[in-house]
């Protein structure tokens, strides 16, 4: 039986290094595609902000390229988004949808400030929306939460989605070096922009974080409701005292089902640096890939690891979005939209329950300890670890330093702990204060 071999019409917006290795792979790997489509896939126009920059090297058709977005996103029948940003971004997705076009999308900020709109959208029109290269480049992992996992109770996911980030503090803890000097160092590789600030202070991250948790508990959360903490303030003596507790520094992305005060049921979506020990899984996780863990009641423990950023990582998880949306279209069907039956309220970070590593600067005399337990005591902060360090500075006088690891208890109890503590007279400086995760 003949079937219909009229063309798919993509239309790409955007050709950096991610949008350039989308438009090679389509057009020099047509005929695959087309064999695990059912059609053809046609390119159609590539919308630029400079239609004469030589871009010879792509080896592209230099006719595709046009500055007019809104008009290739009328004559389309799909269409791929990697410019990145707010707008104009989300005006040229609603405009591709409002003419029928099923919509692939990188865009982890968008889909995070404003996915609920998106998905309205789409189903309005009657069109898909993917997205599966908007977290974690390469890796596949919102496809398996959001219909691999549908059928089990996720319970927690928690990963390493920033690969600057992640390069930044392994070298750290390969090299000794600084924060400064090791930003400067992924700058040169490549692996950091110009202006590190979405990555090292943890905005990426985030809201990659609000995408995963969205999926995983069937609830709207955006990247304004992520606790956000990046890693600038990170030392080398964190590193160093991480590694004393054989643990490793790594910025992690944490979203967990917790209960409230009352007992309520609801949602726990944070980002930040957290000590976790050598042998879990992520700890091994070098430069910069990334890694997701899954926890879900049936399926038990799962992991996700890969490529995290790139041209071609990244490209491939964007055509693997084309193949399924034009499988839906060469069928007459959809895939799934957004699931957010639970409506779970997103809670307050004091309410996540963690684990502190604290370093205080205290009086060398005696009843510092005691002191210092008592304000454990009075916040109801139990204490798994203490240990004191007595060594001289820079006027050979001996100055006293304790470290502390708590056991779980909720942030905000161990935040006010901290709080007390700075205002303790034996105690001359709270130096360092990290959460503990993993263990």
């Amino acid at each position: 039986m003949e079937t219909d071999q009229t063309p798919l019409r993509v239309a790409l917006l955007g050709c950096g290094t991610v949008g350039g290795a989308v438009a090679q792979k389509i057009t020099r790997h047509g005929d695959e595609l087309a064999a695990r489509v059912g059609r053809p896939l046609e390119l159609v126009g590539i919308a630029v902000r400079r239609a004469g920059r030589d871009r010879s090297d792509l080896g592209i058709d230099p006719t595709l390229f046009t500055t007019d977005a809104e008009e290739l996103v009328t004559r389309a029948d799909i269409v791929v988004e990697v410019i990145g940003g707010i707008d104009p971004a989300r005006g040229l997705i609603l405009r591709a949808m409002e003419h029928g076009a099923s919509v692939v999308s990188a865009n982890k900020a968008l889909l995070a400030e404003d996915g609920p709109a998106l998905y309205a959208a789409a189903d309005a029109a009657g069109v898909d929306l993917y997205y599966e290269a908007a977290v974690a480049g390469a890796i596949p992992i919102l496809r398996p939460i959001h219909e691999s996992l549908a059928g089990d109770e996720i319970t927690k996911v928690l990963g390493i989605v920033n690969g600057t980030t992640n390069f930044v503090l392994d070298a750290m803890d390969t090299t000794g070096a600084g924060f400064a000097e090791t930003v400067e160092r992924a700058q040169a590789l490549g692996y950091a922009e110009a202006d590190p600030t979405a990555d090292v202070e943890g905005f990426d991250a985030a809201a990659k974080a609000a995408i995963l948790a969205s999926l995983a508990f069937h609830t709207r959360v955006s990247s304004a409701d992520v606790y956000r903490d990046g890693i600038t303030d990170v030392t080398a003596g964190d590193i160093q005292a991480a590694r004393e507790m054989g643990c490793v520094v790594k910025l992690l992305a944490i979203c967990e089902r917790v209960e409230g005060e009352g007992g309520e049921p609801g949602v726990s979506v944070r980002v930040h640096p957290a000590m976790i020990p050598r042998t879990h899984p992520l700890a091994s996780v070098r430069e910069a890939f990334n890694a997701v863990f899954v926890d879900a009641a049936a399926a038990g423990e799962l992991m996700f690891y890969g490529q995290g950023a790139g041209g071609d990582p990244t490209a491939s998880a964007v055509l693997g979005d084309v193949v399924a949306v034009a499988r839906h279209r060469v069928a007459g069907g959809r895939g799934p939209g957004e699931i957010a039956y639970a409506d779970l309220p997103v809670l307050p970070m004091g309410s996540a329950q963690t684990r502190y590593h604290i370093s205080l600067d205290v009086a060398d005399r005696p009843g510092v300890l005691a002191q210092v337990a008592r304000i454990f005591a009075e916040h109801e902060v139990s204490i798994e670890t203490v240990r004191q360090q007595v060594v001289p500075d820079e006027d050979e006088q001996a100055r006293a330093y304790l470290i502390v690891v708590t056991h779980t208890a909720a942030d905000a109890a161990l935040s006010a702990t901290v709080d007390a503590l700075a205002d303790l007279e034996t105690v001359n400086e709270v130096t360092s204060v990290m959460r503990v995760e993993g263990s």
